[in-house]
């Protein structure tokens, strides 16, 4: 498990390379559109951990790709359980297996909050760590994101940040609620689709609107 002075450029060249071998075209474009929107997001709340952010934009998808056998196959490989929830929300999948995997084929990598954070990143969670909620944006928001509600919400972020300042209070309430409005994009989405929502997005929501209730 590295520490956080032990990921330099070196390794995130390796690591890019690597990860590519294993994706689509679009994906791995995906996944360096992540990197880069996580490094610009580092900046502003993590500027001594970008190195750590990136990596974990570059292994959030390692298991994408995978089909629902293969997922189901890597749960069984590895003790994850499957919920019904899981089961009907298969677009999950990927964020509970691909930690484990990093676990086994890049240690190097696998720190805590890397982990955590890659578990987060689909459906956000009631109890996200700072380092969490960027990966999830930067997922979000990347520059490679054409869907409406991805580039609207890249708008209100960038937007909404330029006139804060460096004021930490308001940067980190500015980041919660556009995590809300992400959530009530995602939740919105669902239901035109006919689809079901994830409990913990669900939950994450509730969290932040009670967050704001208090204030």
């Amino acid at each position: 498990m590295s520490s956080l002075s032990e990921i330099n450029e070196e390794m995130l060249d390796t690591l890019r390379q690597r990860v590519g071998t294993g994706m689509s075209e679009k994906r791995y474009r995906h996944t360096l559109g992540v990197e880069r929107e996580i490094a610009r997001l580092g900046e502003i709340y993590l500027p001594d951990r970008i190195q750590e952010l990136r990596a974990a934009a570059l292994l959030h998808d390692i298991t994408k790709e995978r089909s629902v056998e293969e997922q189901l196959a890597l749960c069984a490989q590895y003790s994850i359980p499957v919920t019904a929830a899981d089961r009907i929300s298969p677009k999950t999948f990927h964020a509970k297996t691909a930690c484990p995997v990093i676990a086994e084929f890049y240690p190097e990598y696998a720190t805590q909050d890397v982990l955590d954070a890659i578990r987060k990143h689909t459906t956000g969670a009631r109890d996200m760590s700072l380092f969490a909620k960027l990966l999830y944006l930067a997922d979000y928001i990347d520059d490679t994101r054409t869907f409406p509600d991805c580039v609207k919400l890249r708008a209100l972020f960038w937007q909404g940040y330029a006139g804060i300042g460096t004021d930490k209070a308001k940067l980190l309430e500015h980041l919660d609620r556009i995590l809300l409005t992400s959530y009530d994009m995602t939740v919105s989405c669902l239901i035109r689709e006919e689809a079901a929502i994830a409990p913990e997005t669900v939950d994450a929501r509730n969290a932040l609107l009670e967050k704001f209730a208090s204030v």
